[in-house]
C-alpha cells in the first residue's frame, strides 16, 4: 500500500509542477511567428509560471490590436527589450519570446542560461515588448487580403501597387515606427514624403499610436537600459549624442554585448540619423541603449527561419547580461 501511495504521489507531482522533467517547448521557433501565436504562447507561459510572469497591455495598434508587455522577475529596477518595430523583422519577436520562456524555465529549475544566473531577476526585472508593430507583422506575413476591403486599396497604394507585401516595414497606416521618436526627428532626411511601406517618418514625432504607447510605458516604468532588436547587419549600434560623461560606460556595455554575441560595434548609417528608440532613450535619460541587428542583410524581406538557431546561440544570454549591467546605472529617483 505504501508503495502504491508513493507512486501516485510521484505522478501527481509530475503533473502539478511546471518545471520537472523535459516538456515540449511552448515557443516554437521553426514556424512563421504570428501575432496570434504570440498571444497564445503568452497565455500558456503566464499559466505555467504565474508567480514569475507579469502581463499587461500598453496600448493598441492603429488597427486595434493589443500590444502586450511582459515582465520577468521581482526586481524593483527594470531593463527593457523591444522587438518588431518593423513588420518584416518579426524574427525578433520569436527571439524575445524564446528568451521569456527560457529565462522562466531556468529560474524555476535553478539552472543557468549559458554563463548567466536568472536569479539576477530578483534584483533587476526585464520588461519585454515582443511585438510593437502587430499590424505591420500581419501585413508582411499575410498580405492585404487579410484585411477589410476598405483598407486594402490604401495598403496597395502604400506598397507601390505591388501585391508582394514581404517587404513591408511600416505600421498599418504606412508610418515607420523607428522614425517616430523625438530625438533627431526633424533632422531625418531622404524619407518618403507620404505614407509608405517603409521610411515615412510621419507628420510629427509620437504620431503613431504604437510609439506613443511605448514612450508612455517607458516613462512610467523608468527602465535603466533599453535594447531594441532589429534584423539586418549583425551589428550593434550604441552611440547617439551620448553624454560625454557616459561614453565610456555605454561603450563598455556595448563591448560586452559584442563579445557575447559576436556582432560588431557600428555607427548608425547616414539614413538613420535619428528618430529611433535608441536615439531617444540615450538623449532623454542619459542612460545606455542599444540597437542589435540579429541577421545578415537580406533584400526587402524577412530573415529565413533557418537562421534562428544561430541567432539564439548568439543572443540567448543577452537579456540576463543586460540585467546584470543595469546594476551600475543610477535611477533618477
Amino acid at each position: 500500500m505504501h508503495r502504491i501511495f508513493i507512486c501516485i504521489l510521484g505522478l501527481c507531482l509530475l503533473f502539478v509542477s511546471p518545471v520537472q522533467g523535459k516538456t515540449e517547448k511552448i515557443v516554437q521557433t521553426s514556424q512563421i511567428y504570428t501575432y496570434e501565436k504570440m498571444l497564445k504562447d503568452l497565455y500558456l507561459l503566464s499559466e505555467k509560471y504565474p508567480n514569475f510572469i507579469e502581463y499587461k497591455t500598453i496600448g493598441k495598434s492603429t488597427l486595434g490590436k493589443e500590444i502586450p508587455a511582459i515582465k520577468l522577475g521581482a526586481g524593483k529596477q527594470h531593463v527593457l527589450f523591444v522587438g518588431s518595430h518593423h513588420g518584416r523583422e518579426w524574427l525578433t519577436s520569436t527571439l524575445l519570446m524564446k528568451m521569456i520562456e527560457s529565462y522562466s524555465e531556468a529560474y524555476y529549475q535553478h539552472t543557468k542560461v549559458g554563463q548567466f544566473d536568472p536569479r539576477i531577476l530578483d534584483e533587476v526585472s526585464i520588461w519585454f515588448v515582443p511585438m510593437l508593430n502587430p499590424d505591420g507583422v500581419d501585413i508582411q506575413q499575410k498580405g492585404m487580403l487579410a484585411f477589410p476591403l476598405i483598407h486594402q486599396q490604401l495598403l496597395l497604394e502604400m506598397n507601390g501597387n505591388d501585391l508582394n507585401f514581404k517587404k513591408w516595414k511600416a505600421n498599418g497606416i504606412g508610418i515607420d515606427l523607428n522614425r517616430q521618436y523625438p530625438a533627431g526627428w526633424k533632422e531625418i532626411k531622404g524619407d518618403h514624403p507620404f505614407q509608405s511601406y517603409q521610411y515615412y517618418k510621419g507628420t510629427q514625432p509620437l504620431e503613431a499610436v504604437e510609439v506613443n504607447a511605448l514612450v508612455r510605458f517607458i516613462l512610467e516604468e523608468d527602465p535603466l537600459i533599453s535594447v531594441a532588436y532589429h534584423s539586418a547587419g549583425r551589428v550593434i549600434y550604441w552611440a547617439y549624442k551620448n553624454d560625454k560623461n557616459n561614453v565610456n560606460r555605454d561603450k563598455a556595455i556595448a563591448s560586452k554585448l559584442s563579445t557575447l554575441t559576436g556582432y560588431s560595434l557600428a555607427k548608425p548609417p547616414k539614413t538613420a540619423v535619428g528618430g529611433g528608440l535608441t536615439d531617444w532613450f540615450i538623449t532623454h535619460y542619459k542612460r545606455p541603449a542599444y540597437t542589435i541587428e540579429i541577421g545578415y542583410r537580406v533584400k526587402e524581406t524577412n530573415l529565413p527561419l533557418s537562421i534562428f538557431p544561430e541567432v539564439w546561440k548568439r543572443n540567448n544570454g543577452v537579456g540576463l547580461m543586460i540585467a546584470e549591467q543595469a546594476k551600475v546605472i543610477k535611477p533618477l529617483n
